[in-house]
C-alpha cells in the first residue's frame, strides 16, 4: 500500500458515487481515512461498506445546500475520524432546459448545492484544515469555459466554483491551499450505485473527438486529486483541465 497519506483525513463530498467514490477509493489505498458526505445514502452507505476493507471509511448523511448539515458532516468526520487534511468538493447536480422556461426553483438549486455548498464546505472546514496545514479541491468543470445548449445553471455554477477557487487561496493562504479541477466528459455509469449502475458504451466517434482518443474515467480525475494531496505543494489558486484534450481541439463542420 502507497502509505503517502497515512494518517490524514478526507472528506469527500459527493463521495458515493462516480468521481467521488473513484477518489474515496484512491485516498484509502493511500492510506488516509475517508469521510464520504452523501445525500443519497443508499449510496453512501454501499460506498462505505464496499470499501471498509481497504481503511477508515464512514458516511455521514449531507445536503450541502443546508449550512446546518454541512457544520454537522464535518463535526463528524473530525469526530470520528481525529481531524480533516483534505476537503473535496465534488457534490454536484444539474438541470437541463432552455433557459426561457427554466425554472426558478431549479436554477437556485443547482446554484445552492455546485456554488454555495462548495462555499460552505469551505467555511466550516477551514479552522480545521488551518491546524493541519490542508487542501480543498473543488471540483468545477469545462462548462466553466465552454457549453452546450440549455445548460445556463450548470455553468454558471461551475464558473461560480473557479473563481471561488482563486478566492479562497488568496484567502485561506498560506495555511490552507485551494485549487480546483475542471473534467470534461467522464463516464461514470459503472462508478453508480448498484440499483443506478449500468455498463459503459462509446462509439469511435465519442473516441476520436478526444486528442487523447478515450473517454475520462472517474479514475482520471481521483488521480489529480491525489497528486494535489500528496505532491503539489507548490499549487494553489489553480484550475486544472482534466478532458483528454477537448477545451484545445477546434471543431469545423
Amino acid at each position: 500500500m502507497n502509505d503517502s497519506l497515512a494518517h490524514r483525513v478526507a472528506l469527500i463530498t459527493g463521495g458515493g458515487q462516480g468521481i467521488g467514490k473513484a477518489t474515496a477509493r484512491r485516498f484509502l489505498l493511500a492510506g488516509a481515512a475517508v469521510a464520504i458526505a452523501e445525500l443519497d445514502d443508499e449510496a453512501g452507505q454501499e460506498t462505505a461498506s464496499a470499501y471498509a476493507s481497504l481503511g477508515r471509511i464512514i458516511h455521514v448523511h449531507a445536503d450541502v445546500a443546508d449550512e446546518a448539515q454541512v457544520q454537522a458532516a464535518i463535526a463528524t468526520a473530525v469526530e470520528r475520524l481525529g481531524g480533516l487534511d483534505v476537503l473535496v468538493n465534488n457534490a454536484a447536480i444539474g438541470r437541463a432546459s432552455p433557459p426561457e422556461t427554466l425554472p426558478l426553483a431549479d436554477w437556485n438549486r443547482v446554484l445552492a448545492v455546485n456554488l454555495t455548498g462548495a462555499f460552505l464546505c469551505a467555511r466550516h472546514a477551514a479552522p480545521h484544515l488551518r491546524k493541519r496545514r490542508g487542501l480543498i479541491v473543488n471540483i468545477a468543470s469545462t462548462r466553466a469555459l465552454m457549453s452546450e445548449r440549455d445548460t445556463e445553471a450548470y455553468a454558471a455554477s461551475k464558473g461560480g466554483v473557479v473563481a471561488l477557487t482563486h478566492a479562497l487561496a488568496v484567502s485561506l493562504g498560506p495555511d490552507i491551499r485551494v485549487n480546483c479541477i475542471s473534467p470534461g466528459w467522464i463516464e461514470t455509469g459503472d462508478w453508480q450505485k448498484a440499483a443506478a449502475r449500468r455498463i459503459p458504451s462509446h462509439s469511435e466517434a465519442d473516441r476520436a473527438q478526444h486528442p487523447c482518443g478515450r473517454v475520462g474515467v472517474p479514475d482520471d480525475i481521483a488521480a489529480m486529486i491525489l497528486h494535489l494531496a500528496t505532491e503539489g505543494g507548490f499549487i494553489t489558486g489553480a484550475n486544472i483541465v482534466v478532458d483528454g484534450g477537448m477545451t484545445r481541439k477546434m471543431i469545423y463542420i
